[in-house]
């Protein structure tokens, strides 16, 4: 029996900019997916999958790679996306499902589906992993997007990210000596975010756009000092508020909220980003967002 583990992410900087080459700062969380892996040289040719969200049973299925069926399962639509992936794993590997083996792979996520830390991309990194291929491929041909999900996987670091021209990124050491000010907030449900990349991908955009947002990425890293991050923060959030033309989260939930609440990634869901202030857990609390992370309790730095 193998194991191997890769951390959730966090996107600190250019949200759906990403798509179009922007540089993304990005952080790993303390919480990922396990992955355990066992094989059997009996000639039968079978997957047996099993899932566990935060150590509870989610999902099951026998698969028959020589055919590529599902043989049993308890959720047919997410065992066809295991299906496909394993599929394209397959595809992409020297050895993985070409052997007559039998395989018995576990997956365990360590966070609620809904906090939006990247249950996909840890899966695409933990079987890429495994299977000794390129997790960017396989996220790509399995999943789409940006990418900078990966990046993180596969560092475990802090890392800055762009995907074009080419796929490029650097394990960064993002420390800000005001961490301890920073908190998260979830914002009790988790965003779709195919919606907002359909948004974002109908409007025109300009290199000069996405060469700011590259900038104000930069300049985030480099910051010393939390007064001068909470204004780049407020700008960014401002810039894509303007862009997609829908409010930012700060107006539509934090309106009175004395300092800055900036979105990380998909906008209308997931974790937002703020600063503490005086009586801040009963301010948050107050408008039933109860679930509230220090820097310590979340990232994994």
């Amino acid at each position: 029996m193998g194991e191997i583990f890769s951390p959730g992410k966090l996107m600190l900087t250019s949200e759906y900019f990403a798509m179009d080459g922007a540089l993304v700062l990005a952080v790993p969380t303390r919480l990922g997916q396990e992955f355990s892996f066992k094989e059997e040289k009996d000639g039968k040719c079978l997957v047996f999958w099993e899932a566990y969200h935060q150590n509870k049973p989610w999902l099951k299925a026998v698969i028959d790679y020589k055919n590529w069926q599902i043989v049993e399962t308890n959720i047919p639509a997410s065992a066809e996306f295991i299906l496909k992936t394993l599929k394209n794993v397959q595809l992409l590997s020297q050895t993985k499902f070409k052997n007559n083996f039998t395989y018995y792979l576990t997956t365990n996520l360590q966070f609620p589906a809904d906090y939006g830390l990247g249950s996909s991309s840890t899966l695409m990194n933990n079987l890429a992993e495994w299977a000794g291929i390129n997790p960017f491929t396989l996220n790509t041909i399995s999943l789409g997007g940006s990418g900078y999900d990966i990046a993180v996987a596969k560092e475990r670091s802090a890392v800055l990210y762009q995907n074009k021209p080419e796929i490029k990124y650097e394990k960064v050491n993002f420390n800000p000596s005001f961490k301890n000010e920073l908190i998260f907030i979830h914002l009790n449900q988790k965003q779709d975010s195919r919606e907002g990349i359909d948004l974002y991908k109908s409007k025109n955009k300009s290199q000069k756009l996405v060469n700011e947002f590259s900038d104000l990425t930069r300049k985030i890293l480099l910051c010393k000092e939390l007064e001068n991050f909470s204004e780049l923060m407020l700008i960014h959030e401002q810039k894509i508020s303007d862009f997609l033309e829908i409010p930012a989260v700060k107006g539509r939930f934090f309106a009175d909220c004395p300092v800055f609440v900036k979105s990380l990634g998909a906008w209308g869901g997931d974790f937002v980003m703020s600063s503490k202030f005086d009586g801040f857990k009963d301010y948050f609390w107050g408008k039933d967002f109860n679930t509230i992370f220090e820097w310590s309790d979340i990232i994994s730095l």
